[in-house]
């Protein structure tokens, strides 16, 4: 039986895996805009890069790091030529939820590999290296690549969350949806009040047709964040999948009024009236 993948209609087929791909591009900050939010301005973004013949451009996001977590700096005037890039902190959470809202281009993308590259000749044990490099891996699709370094990232930092976090995305892209799951919970059990990956759960357990087991992930993801309007439109989706007209109506309307893109959905799942 084909699995159910959730998406936002009228958007590109499978934009489970776009949405979530657009959290790999950066690092990610648990307040970040909503997933659903910068996969439709990736999509806009790169329908108007193909247009203008630019290298398209994806969303990135800007995650909540932890203190032992960097970011590979690309080089420029404070890494001379010759010398290995620095490796930066990474930013502070108002700093990382302005980021969320950069585009990167590819070059941008294989600059930051061309950084990582540099430090871990420098440093071949550099896990936030790694992880660097396995985003901006992951970010030109590359997904191969990228679950190798964030598999080397999390051999060197076993309980990196931000690794563990960005190779489940990756492996909800790659279709590995059990797998992702378990990162997701892994996660978890060091960031608690994670939304984004209860989130990031909830919709794999989507793409595995388990509406009702990913029912409860959306529910945190609102307890948390009760403003979570892409947590309120996948739970409508959810609930309609399982034949519950009455709670998915609810929740796709107030998705729909956090974010009126997601009339889209209430048009398409909501049942009567």
């Amino acid at each position: 039986m084909s699995h159910f993948i959730p998406r936002i209609p009228a958007a590109a087929a499978g934009l489970l895996f776009v949405l979530l791909t657009a959290q790999c591009s950066a690092t990610r900050e648990n307040e970040t805009p909503s997933m659903a939010g910068r996969a439709r301005a990736a999509e806009t973004s790169a329908a108007s890069s193909s247009n203008s013949g630019a290298a398209p451009a994806t969303a990135s996001t800007a995650p909540a790091t932890p203190a032992t977590d960097a970011a590979v700096a690309p080089a420029d005037a404070a890494n001379p030529p010759g010398t290995a890039p620095t490796v930066t902190p990474a930013p502070a959470p108002a700093a990382a939820a302005a980021a969320a809202t950069v585009k990167r281009s590819n070059a941008e993308y294989k600059a930051d590999i061309k950084a990582a590259d540099a430090a871990l000749k420098a440093k071949p044990r550099d896990a936030d290296a790694y992880l660097a490099r396995g985003r901006a891996q992951a970010g030109l699709k590359n997904y191969r690549e990228a679950m190798t370094d964030f598999n080397m990232a999390l051999r060197l930092k076993p309980t990196n969350p931000d690794a563990l976090y960005n190779r489940g995305l990756t492996r909800v892209k790659t279709r590995e949806y059990n797998a992702a799951i378990s990162d997701f919970t892994k996660v978890l059990r060091y960031r608690p009040t994670d939304k984004e990956s209860f989130f990031g759960r909830g919709l794999a357990k989507m793409s595995l047709d388990n509406f009702k087991g990913a029912i409860p992930d959306f529910n945190k993801a609102i307890e948390l964040d009760p403003s979570y309007a892409d947590a309120y439109e996948y739970r409508g989706i959810s609930y309609s999948s399982i034949n519950k007209p009455e709670e998915a109506r609810a929740d796709l309307e107030k998705a729909a009024q956090l974010n009126p893109e997601a009339n889209q959905s209430l048009k398409r799942y909501a049942k009567g009236k």
